[in-house]
């Protein structure tokens, strides 16, 4: 049951919020009412500091959040499987260089490094240097363990033997095998790069006002927390189960992996059978 929900679910909340402006019955960025309106027919979830309606800004406000994120975790994930291929591939010195480079990057505190980073350059770069950063190095880690073990399997030394190049093993055979583990891995750093976005936002360091955003309403809504406490309520409940879902997309992917892994080896005992 599990395996149909979380995706749909996830599903849901992608077109809600790519789509969402469109769905929005006010101007997301305009006054639409008496600042600190609570919750009525007119505004579902009242109005923020501006009169602005909060419900129309929540359906607007995980756009730009997540294309940023996405852009971030897919950055992050093709370095680290580029790196952890050739690491679990060739091994050796140039192995044991990624591998400390990984191993340099870890060191360096992610959220640290965006701060830094927004400073000089654009909040959306800023993400994708600390995810990039901080993720690349785990998913080296995870796909390099993950082809040391697959080297050795009965399908790649078939395609060996039949002279495939190493490219064409690597993207044939090796990748194919992972695929489950990848697509986790990435859910993972999908969870991370909202969260460094969602932190540069509520520490002002994100996307500028007027713009609607999650993480900037819970900054600018903060002060009106008591008046209406759907203006930050709302935007925090958006951002956390966006964040869980893709969290148990993840965890998912993994479990198919593992279950897939028996059949596989199943596979391979039938040419020795």
């Amino acid at each position: 049951m599990i395996r149909l929900l979380v995706p749909l679910s996830l599903a849901a909340v992608a077109a809600l919020v790519l789509g969402g402006g469109w769905l929005a019955p006010y101007d997301p960025t305009s006054t639409a009412g008496a600042p600190w309106q609570p919750p009525n027919p007119a505004h579902l979830l009242g109005t923020d500091a501006l009169g602005r309606d909060v419900w129309s800004r929540v359906l607007a406000g995980g756009g730009r959040l997540l294309t940023v994120s996405v852009a971030a975790a897919l950055c992050a994930s093709a370095l680290g499987i580029a790196g952890g291929l050739v690491a679990g591939w060739s091994g050796g010195p140039l192995a044991r260089l990624l591998t400390a480079c990984a191993d340099f990057l870890l060191a360096l505190p992610s959220l640290l490094l965006a701060l830094v980073a927004a400073i000089a350059l654009p909040w959306q770069t800023a993400v994708v240097v600390a995810t990039v950063c901080g993720g690349a190095p785990l998913t080296l880690r995870v796909v390099r363990d993950a082809v040391r073990t697959i080297r050795t399997s009965g399908y790649v030394e078939a395609a060996l033997l039949r002279g495939e190049t190493t490219a064409s093993v690597l993207l044939r055979e090796v990748f194919p095998a992972m695929r489950g583990l990848v697509s986790a891995d990435l859910g993972l750093r999908l969870v991370v790069a909202i969260q460094v976005c969602a932190a540069l936002g509520v520490l002002g360091l994100g996307a500028t006002p007027p713009a609607p955003d999650w993480a900037l309403m819970l900054r600018e809504n903060m002060t009106g927390v008591a008046t209406n406490p759907w203006a930050v309520a709302a935007p925090a409940i958006a951002l956390g189960a966006t964040t869980v879902l893709f969290a148990l997309a993840a965890q998912l992917s993994f479990h198919e992996h593992e279950d897939r892994r028996p059949n596989r080896a199943g596979q391979e005992e039938k040419p020795h059978a």
